[in-house]
């Protein structure tokens, strides 16, 4: 044989030996009941499973780490080497995420971020949502993508330093999530009209403030919102939460491809589930916030968020229950803001009926703004106490509030404690 042969051979030898496929299999269980966790996430590499409803798992791959998460569970990344056999029966702990909003003026805002991370002490939150890539498209700190340069979306540096921020929050043992505004992108679909949702007239649309839209068919559209989640992973962001992961409410917009029940939920779920593939390695939650109706409704709200593929697509689905955003109310109860405990509790309910899905999987978005429909006052602490009741009575795995200007309550709303 050719020596040029021989080198090949041995090159090969030395790959196969250096990705030595492992096999794991075992439990995943609950560290303080000793109950099984179903769809439980075991990685390895690039490699991974779902436990079953025993908790059970089976997985081969290469790597040195063997990561584990789950909705409702602090993560775990345990070295191969600690792993005595392959029989590898694993605890996660119980974590419930308490969180606030910032918007991307409220994170990079020294006075709205501190007056966030005090309610958060007040009140024994543990959580932060931070805006990555917010409703205009903007990133407002360094990232290094091409495409964000070439499309303005690097414009408003708002933050100089993020990972600095990101160690300083870390250091206050704050849970963090990147939301990523997916579909929603006026910087995009302005730079890359091809890439545009059109009218059915041919011009570009635009929704009620004015902003452009990206065509959840189209690939390139996938790709660059991926490639965000990806480089915050890396940053150290817990969970990624995509936003506007659904085509706008309307029924005049032009597409790609053609607009059918079927075809729009295929797209946003066959997003999530390419994102969730991608962001595998990094071990971070996967999140897709949905309208509160979409738990209710049994087609795609024309939008193409189905409950079920969703939830079968991510981590946690994380529904959007403002009772303002009920403008139709819900069976039995036509005015939400004056039947705030039912409007959470029953809409979650609904999501676990129709999804058959632990109640660990869902973790709602709350309201904490002004009523703007049914001219019902201030969410205030005691409606916030309210919702946060409902969610914890149904067994969800934690909770969210929203306000768009930042602004939270002074007063006590949350007593439980930190994680529990």
């Amino acid at each position: 044989m050719h020596a040029r042969k021989w080198g090949f051979v041995l090159f090969l030898g030395i790959l196969c030996h250096s990705a030595q496929l492992l096999a794991y299999a075992g439990r995943v269980t609950d560290a303080v009941t000793g109950s099984p966790i179903e769809a439980a996430v075991v990685t390895l590499g690039e490699q991974w499973v779902r436990t079953d409803k025993d908790g059970l798992y089976h997985l081969e791959g290469s790597g040195d780490v063997l990561k584990l998460r789950a909705a409702g569970y602090a993560k775990r990344e345990i070295a191969s080497a600690e792993l005595d056999n392959s029989t590898a029966d694993i605890t996660l702990s119980p974590f419930k995420v308490k969180g606030l909003y910032l918007t991307v003026y409220g994170m990079a805002s020294a006075k709205l971020r501190n007056d966030a991370l005090k309610t958060i002490e007040q009140n024994h939150l543990n959580a932060l949502v931070i805006d990555v890539k917010g409703d205009r498209g903007f990133i407002p700190f360094p990232v290094d993508l091409t495409l964000a340069d070439r499309i303005g979306a690097q414009n408003t540096i708002l933050v100089k330093d993020m990972q600095a921020l990101l160690t300083s929050l870390k250091e206050k043992n704050l849970y963090l999530i990147a939301r990523i505004v997916v579909f929603k992108d006026d910087l995009l679909a302005k730079a890359k009209p091809e890439l545009a949702v059109r009218k059915k007239g041919g011009g570009i649309y635009t929704d009620r403030e004015k902003l452009r839209w990206v065509d959840p068919f189209r690939r390139e559209v996938w790709d660059y919102n991926i490639a965000i989640a990806q480089k915050v992973a890396e940053m150290g962001f817990d969970e990624i939460q995509f936003d506007y992961v659904r085509f706008p409410d309307t029924r005049g917009g032009n597409y790609s491809e053609p607009s059918t029940e079927d075809s729009r939920t295929q797209a946003i779920t066959g997003f999530l589930e390419t994102a969730y593939q991608a962001l595998s390695p990094y071990n971070v939650m996967v999140a897709a916030d949905v309208f509160g109706y979409v738990v209710w409704n049994t087609n795609d709200t024309d939008i193409g968020q189905k409950i079920g593929p969703i939830t079968n697509a991510v981590d946690v689905v994380s529904p959007m229950l403002y009772p303002s955003g009920y403008h139709l109310g819900i069976p039995k109860y036509r005015n939400p803001v004056k039947n705030t405990y039912p409007i959470v509790y029953q809409s979650l309910k609904r999501a676990q009926e129709r999804t058959g899905a632990s109640p660990l999987r869902f973790r709602p978005w709350l309201q904490a703004f002004r009523d703007y429909a049914f001219r019902g006052g201030d969410f205030k602490e005691e409606r916030m106490r309210l919702q946060i009741k409902a969610a914890d009575d149904f067994g969800a795995s934690g909770w969210m509030f929203w306000n768009p200007r930042n602004v939270y309550p002074t007063g006590i709303f949350s007593d439980t404690v930190n994680g529990e």
